[in-house]
């Protein structure tokens, strides 16, 4: 493993991100519309690779039900707007303008709402009504007290989203979530993470989840580098894990667990590079968050920036590009990665000569030499 000296008493491994590597071409191509973007988890097929991030500017009811529609999951946050307030839109549109100086202040009073259990069973009600798959989101300190809502709600998918998520959370002030004794007792799959290394999320993979997310800092509206002074570089992270579940398919005897790239997947050049690194699938924020029909109206943050005591997060201001199916399936519009993102995955697979998303994942990868404009 190479290692860099920073200084006589610290080394460092290097690590890439999707910015320092790129794909090359095989011997073979092949006609796009031969190629398959289709994936599945458990007993769930999606015909794109694409999960949106449970973000209020990403994700309400609607969305979710018309990126299901498209072919991807919607995931909703459970403890978003959505189940704090009957009619969130008005709060969403004040988001959306307020000042900046006054913005983190502003967020804060306004989730400090309590989520409501009885909203979380109506949005899932909402999006189930429509016949697309359901998934909701919580985080590691909430999933204890509404996990039975949302099961009971029929949720699909169940995805466990934190800033970082262990499955050796040590605390001395309150009992921690039990992941292992919690998805073995749960009866739908569980999407747990983030985890950006090897050991965290082989530990993760081991507690029975059907779905590791990785990443941690990378994303376009989280601060946490710069607060917190922690980040992974996502091409690492994803082969990182990738390499964690071919370990854990061995140790398990052939039980396969999906790596979910989750963070600084902005562009359809990053969605390529995630699943060339061995991701199966990406978890989109920004990138939806620049659809017509997002309720950010153009603006994109996360649970972080409105932490009620430590705020790591930013409302940023993403613009608005296309319709969600211009963006997801074209036809592109814009020459920045922007739009038609899985249009552009099946044409590098197909300039790559690869049929399917595990082919893909062996592609040839190169640490960049210039970073493109």
């Amino acid at each position: 493993m190479y290692e860099i000296e920073i200084g006589r008493g610290k080394r460092g491994r290097r690590a890439y991100s999707f910015d320092d590597v790129a794909i090359v071409p095989s011997r073979r191509t092949r006609d796009p519309e031969d190629v398959s973007t289709a994936w599945q988890i458990d007993a769930y097929h999606f015909s794109l690779p694409v999960l949106s991030a449970p973000m209020d500017s990403v994700a309400s009811p609607a969305t979710a039900v018309a990126i299901g529609q498209l072919g991807g999951l919607g995931v909703l946050d459970l403890e978003g707007l959505w189940t704090r307030y009957e009619d969130p839109e008005p709060l969403l549109a004040e988001i959306a303008s307020l000042d900046a100086a006054i913005a983190v202040r502003r967020m804060q009073e306004i989730y400090a709402e309590p989520v409501k259990a009885e909203l979380i069973t109506a949005r899932l009600a909402q999006v189930r009504a429509a016949g697309v798959t359901v998934a909701g989101a919580l985080s590691p300190q909430r999933t204890q007290e509404f996990w039975k809502v949302v099961v009971d709600a029929g949720v699909d998918l169940f995805v466990i989203r934190g800033t970082t998520v262990s499955a050796e959370h040590v605390s001395g002030r309150t009992e921690p979530l039990n992941l292992k004794r919690f998805i073995y007792e749960l009866d739908v799959p569980v999407v747990v993470g983030g985890a950006a290394t090897y050991t965290a999320a082989l530990h993760l993979m081991r507690t029975g989840a059907a779905g590791v997310l990785v990443g941690f800092g990378g994303g376009a509206a989280n601060t946490t580098r710069r607060t917190l002074g922690i980040h992974a570089p996502m091409a690492s992270a994803v082969a990182d894990v990738a390499a964690a579940r071919r370990d854990y398919m061995d140790e398990s005897g052939g039980r396969y667990v999906h790596v979910i790239a989750d963070g600084g997947v902005g562009t359809s050049g990053d969605i390529v590079k995630a699943i060339a690194c061995g991701a199966d699938a990406v978890m989109l924020g920004a990138a939806l968050a620049r659809a017509t029909e997002a309720p950010g109206r153009g603006w994109h943050w996360g649970p972080e920036a409105h932490h009620a005591v430590l705020p790591r997060g930013e409302r940023v201001h993403v613009g608005t590009v296309a319709p969600l199916a211009e963006i997801l399936e074209g036809p592109g519009r814009l020459a920045d990665g922007t739009t038609n993102l899985v249009g552009a995955l099946r044409r590098s697979m197909a300039t790559t000569g690869y049929s399917d998303l595990k082919e893909f994942q062996r592609v040839e990868v190169v640490v960049s030499p210039y970073q493109p404009a």
